[in-house]
């Protein structure tokens, strides 16, 4: 005797042009963090940060950050000049060109998915 599964229906995804067109169908896993998102975000807008002014913008601990960050510098997405002021250390990050890059991505795909959810509400 043969067992069928059972089949799911599934309601048809609202695609529109712009999300056919988005060079990524699903988000960079590395950006969706809020605490990455939230420090390529923060370097976008400034030539570079601090550690202590990213800390302090992020509401974050200094662990956190640091864990995120050193992922963040592994991918190429933003660089880390340590340096000395005052006898104390200074971690100063700059965003790069693939982080400028990735982050675009980023807001794209999240624009597709608003327009998609927007056209789906509007039925």
């Amino acid at each position: 005797m043969r067992t069928v599964e059972p089949t799911v229906a599934r309601a048809p995804t609202a695609v529109t042009p712009s999300a056919r067109s988005s060079p990524a169908r699903e988000p960079d896993e590395l950006l969706h963090h809020r605490l990455r998102l939230g420090v390529v975000s923060a370097l976008a807008g400034a030539p570079s940060l601090t550690f202590v002014e990213l800390r302090a913008a992020l509401d974050t601990t200094d662990g956190n950050l640091s864990v995120h960050a050193r992922k963040l510098e592994e991918a190429g997405y933003v660089s880390c000049l340590k340096s000395f002021a005052a006898r104390r250390p200074r971690s100063e990050y700059r965003l790069e060109p693939a982080g400028r890059r990735a982050l675009e991505r980023y807001l794209d795909h999240m624009q597709a998915v608003i327009e998609a959810a927007r056209h789906t509400l509007a039925r």
